[in-house]
């Protein structure tokens, strides 16, 4: 992905809702809003659906049979507010926490995981705005992968903030592992396959 990802507010007081959100064109492009500013970032390029398509799989695999919740991948909305809504290339939801926040339409609430997969125009946004509002709403874990680095960032609360608990690299031929599937261990030469 490449590309300025911020559209401003029409007018600097003025916060758009849920509502402008269903008013967005349906062009391929992510359109996020995260405390009423739009954000839009280009469709993912070929990378990054790699990268998303292994650790879906990877994941669904080990998810299928066992019960534990069910796992999404974009474009699917979690709305956490009026004023918050995004698109996560990959989300979890626990069987436990299914109902309270799975509707037919989307999530509305906090998933127990968000995983990101970012770009040079989207490192930042996804390592500040986007990590304060899944501390915020309640994400029980937040995985932020660099393609370029083949690096993983995992944050879990600890406290009112996020902790970054984890700093794995394919490069030191590291593993990921996460209390919310318990017994599951991802080579990260697996999530970052190109073949």
């Amino acid at each position: 992905m490449s590309g300025s990802d911020f559209v401003p507010a029409p007018h600097p007081d003025v916060k758009l809702t849920y509502d402008d959100f269903l008013l967005f064109p349906d062009d391929g492009k992510r359109h996020e809003l995260i405390d009423g500013e739009h954000f839009v970032t280009p469709s993912p390029n070929t990378r990054h659906q790699a990268i998303s398509g292994n650790l879906y799989g990877l994941l669904w695999t080990w998810l299928r049979g066992r019960a534990l919740g069910r796992l999404f991948y974009a474009p699917f909305d979690v709305v956490f507010s009026n004023f918050d809504v995004v698109e996560p290339d990959l989300l979890y939801v626990s069987k436990a926490r299914e109902s309270q926040v799975l509707t037919n339409a989307h999530v509305r609430g906090a998933p127990n995981l968000v995983v990101e997969i970012g770009s040079p125009s989207t490192r930042q946004r996804d390592e500040t705005i986007k990590r304060r509002l899944y501390e915020r709403f309640g994400v029980d874990e937040y995985w932020v992968i660099d393609p370029e680095l083949e690096r993983i960032a995992i944050y879990r609360p600890a406290g009112e903030s996020y902790e970054r608990v984890a700093d794995l690299w394919r490069e030191r031929d590291e593993q990921l592992t996460s209390s919310l599937f318990p017994g599951l261990t991802l080579a990260l030469s697996d999530i970052f396959a190109t073949d």
